[in-house]
């Protein structure tokens, strides 16, 4: 009868374990079970500029309860990454397109949020004119990041040669970045990139962005310090200044002692050197969470004018 009631017990026990390993994967099932739908839609309008074909896309993600979604998109031609964006309150973003001479199939790609699915637009067609000066297309893959506050992401730069053959001389591009959040950061390697005559292979950089984690709080623990210096000290010079009257002779000793207690206050703890030094830097907020609109910038100079091309990436940090 005792074992059978132990055989029971167990029984139960690995029941019980089997429910709660199995309740986060069951919570993630049924979050994505209940998410919505999304349709997203992908409008192009092409135009010359400064004898490029320059493309607009207008991008717009709509829930199945007819309300915007929140999140990024991203442009591919022939599946191949171009840029990134964040999408505005109203569930749109435009991202702006310089083509290379030839056809394109641009398509958008929502990534989804934690209610939204991800969902692909229909294919639209678009035709670049050619031109005979020589000139550089910018891309990114991939064209969206997402990162936790203190993390680092690495993205793929892509500088793509075009009419290089009219070169006479190597062509210097140099990348940037701009529209980080707060406490992020981006660097390029290599940071400057040669385009050599004749050249028609896409040329890398290594772009990684850099976010920040809320840092410990020294400074409490430095404040910690500080009164427990600076109360008995004060408590006790307190209880000098009093005695002074009664016992001329305290004149002396509470002069040393205010001495004394000012130059340890100005060596150790209540010191800003020292408390760099030894507790660090103060307290650094995280970089705040959100959906952003990276710039990546390439641009060339001949001495003379210069050649400038942007693309974009859509930076998540949770």
């Amino acid at each position: 009868m005792t074992g059978m009631i132990r055989r029971g017990l167990r029984l139960e026990l690995v029941a019980a374990l089997s429910i709660a390993l199995a309740s986060p994967a069951l919570a993630v099932a049924a979050e994505n079970t209940h998410a919505q739908a999304t349709q997203t839609t992908l409008a192009v309008d092409t135009r010359d500029q400064a004898g490029r074909t320059q493309a607009t896309a207008a991008i717009s993600v709509m829930g199945e309860d007819n309300l915007p979604a929140t999140g990024a998109v991203s442009i591919s031609d022939h599946g191949r990454p171009l840029a990134g964006a964040a999408l505005n309150k109203q569930g749109q973003a435009t991202i702006v397109l310089a083509l290379p001479a030839g056809d394109h199939s641009l398509t958008a790609t929502y990534t989804g949020d934690p209610i939204h699915r991800a969902s692909v637009s229909q294919s639209v067609s678009a035709q670049a004119q050619s031109t005979t000066t020589p000139d550089f297309q910018i891309s990114v893959k991939p064209a969206t990041l997402s990162l936790v506050a203190g993390q680092a992401g690495t993205v793929t730069a892509s500088i793509t040669p075009e009419n290089s053959a009219a070169l006479t001389s190597p062509m210097f591009v140099t990348l940037s970045c701009s529209g980080l959040p707060d406490q992020s950061s981006c660097v390029f390697t290599p940071e400057n990139i040669e385009i050599l005559p004749n050249a028609t292979t896409p040329i890398t950089s290594s772009m990684v962005v850099l976010t920040q984690q809320a840092s410990s709080a020294s400074a409490a623990r430095s404040s910690s310090v500080a009164l427990a210096i600076l109360l008995p000290g004060a408590l006790g010079l307190g209880g000098l200044a009093w005695s002074i009257r009664r016992r001329p002779w305290l004149q002396r000793l509470s002069l040393l002692a205010l001495v004394a207690l000012v130059t340890l206050l100005g060596t150790t703890a209540c010191n800003a050197r020292y408390d760099y030094y030894n507790h660090g830097p103060p307290v650094n907020p995280a970089t705040p969470a959100g959906t952003y609109t990276v710039d990546v910038t390439a641009q060339s100079s001949d001495g003379v004018t210069a050649t400038t091309h942007f693309t974009t990436l859509a930076l998540t940090v949770k």
